[in-house]
């Protein structure tokens, strides 16, 4: 494998995308193209994993001048951390579209392919100013997808997602643009490369705080934590199912990676230092968004409150301080990500076909979907974290991880893991289970494309379950790298 096969994988999918732009091709030809990019994809991306070396740091690097006057440039490569993600990305963009097949629009499938761009350039990138640019790159094809194919309130949905994420994004540019003009007093040259900003030793300490506030800010709210959080609520219950997939199973999944890869190595200290702090918010935000799920009657917003409840247990992990927590973090960030992705499709599905409103509109589909229900289920068990599956593996790695931090919060995060257990059984019994009263819920079962899409997902479910070393195996060097060499306080595992 050449270092270019990075370029290719990212720039495939807007190559493919503009094409189809300017076709009078039909909606059925454009989405076969778009699922025969991401199938070829997915096929390099797998040769990449295989081929990769854990214990040799960043690979497959292209660094080349961009906008060489401020030493902007075109840097990418790829480490045990990104590949993971990498990989995620890779399997469930084209098998979600076998589940996304029919009713949409030629729009829609070319959006899907800007945000595999955006999501795969962000991901790889180590110049800062390229990884804002595919950031940015990948919302605005969500932004149409909201306004033009979401339901309801769409056009509010969109404007609030915007000004969140716009704002999040000015304040990252900020504070991008501190570092650099710092960096340039510092060492008389321009870059915007991570690795050199770490360099920067001119920084006081309360430049560092606000610098690292901004960041956290504007990855806060793609993640997002509390309480940076009202947005998601509105956003996934009137986005259409394609958007919610991609910011709930991807998008969001970038927000703690850019925490990693860029706030621990430039501000180790500020990092350590106000550790305990995001703990206790990222278990505050688990409680509270897992008490909000069990109130909702709108299953879209209740698997909005659980996808922050989630996603605030992995941001607890990240800043644990200790390999079991970042380790359990990053695990937790592909089972999540492969669960709720799931979830959420199978209510998109759901919805397709009963057009529900609301969690007491639905009861008796057990009888007439069963494969649907056995899936649901699946998915359902380990988004809990039911011991088998990988959410299991990752949950009890972050637990052990914030016990090794401190004992009482270790102990508080153990108990809190019941709140989700609690709403997605509920949720399920009321749903799903419970005969409907009056005449019996219409509703197909899956289709034998939409089995076979979900079919890699059942299986790296309980393959990760029980057997989750060569997975971890692939990142663990590279946490190691990051407690080791970056934070300076040894692997406690």
């Amino acid at each position: 494998m050449s270092a270019e096969s990075l370029s290719f994988i990212i720039f495939l999918p807007a190559i493919v995308a503009f094409g189809l732009m300017i076709t009078t091709a039909n909606v059925e030809a454009v989405r076969n193209i778009a699922f025969l990019t991401t199938t070829v994809i997915l096929a390099l991306v797998l040769k990449i994993y295989i081929n990769f070396d854990p214990n040799a740091g960043m690979q497959f690097v292209t660094n080349a001048p961009w906008i060489q006057t401020y030493g902007i440039n075109y840097y990418i490569g790829v480490d045990g951390f990104s590949l993971t993600i990498l990989m995620l990305i890779a399997i469930l963009i084209p098998t979600s579209y076998l589940l996304l097949w029919e009713g949409r629009t030629k729009g829609y499938w070319i959006n899907m392919l800007l945000v595999q761009t955006g999501v795969t350039g962000a991901l790889l990138s180590l110049d800062v100013i390229l990884f804002y640019f595919f950031w940015e790159v990948m919302l605005l094809p969500v932004f149409l997808m909201i306004g033009i194919d979401g339901f309801g309130d769409k056009v509010f949905t969109t404007i609030k997602v915007t000004i969140y994420t716009m704002a999040g994004s000015l304040l990252m540019f900020i504070g991008i643009i501190y570092l650099g003009v710092t960096f340039y007093n510092e060492f008389g040259f321009w870059s915007f490369q991570y690795n050199d900003f770490t360099k920067i030793t001119t920084l006081s300490y309360h430049e560092q705080v606000y610098l690292f506030l901004t960041f956290v800010i504007a990855f806060g709210i793609k993640i997002p934590i509390f309480p940076l959080h009202t947005w998601i609520m509105d956003t996934y219950k009137n986005a259409p199912t394609g958007a919610v997939f991609l910011l709930s199973s991807i998008m969001a999944k970038l927000g703690v990676y850019a925490i990693v890869r860029f706030m621990i190595p430039i501000f180790p200290e500020i990092y350590i230092e106000y550790s305990t702090w995001f703990v206790f918010i990222g278990l505050f935000g688990l409680v509270y968004f897992g008490i909000a799920a069990l109130m909702q009657n709108d299953i879209k917003r209740m698997f909005a409150y659980s996808s922050a409840s989630h996603l605030s247990f992995i941001a607890a992990g990240i800043f644990s301080l200790n390999a079991y927590g970042i380790n359990g973090a990053l695990y937790l960030i592909i089972a999540h990500a492969i669960a709720t992705g799931a979830l959420f499709l199978l209510v998109g599905v759901l919805h397709d076909e009963s057009k529900f409103k609301t969690i007491s509109d639905l009861g008796g589909i057990a009888k007439v979907a069963p494969i649907f229900t056995f899936i649901f289920a699946i998915m359902l068990f380990a988004n809990i974290g039911l011991p088998g599956t990988n959410g299991f593996v990752s949950e009890l790695l972050i637990i052990f991880g914030i016990y090794e931090f401190n004992h009482t919060l270790g102990y508080i995060s153990a108990l809190t893991v019941i709140i989700g257990a609690s709403y997605m059984l509920w949720m399920f019994q009321r749903a799903i289970l419970q005969d409907r009263v009056g005449e019996p819920r219409k509703m197909r079962d899956l289709k034998i494309k939409e089995i076979i899409g979900l079919a890699p997902w059942i299986i790296l479910v309980f393959l990760m379950g029980v057997y989750p070393e060569p997975f971890i195996d692939k990142f663990e060097p590279t946490v190691t790298h990051f407690l080791n060499d970056i934070l300076k306080i040894g692997v406690m595992r």
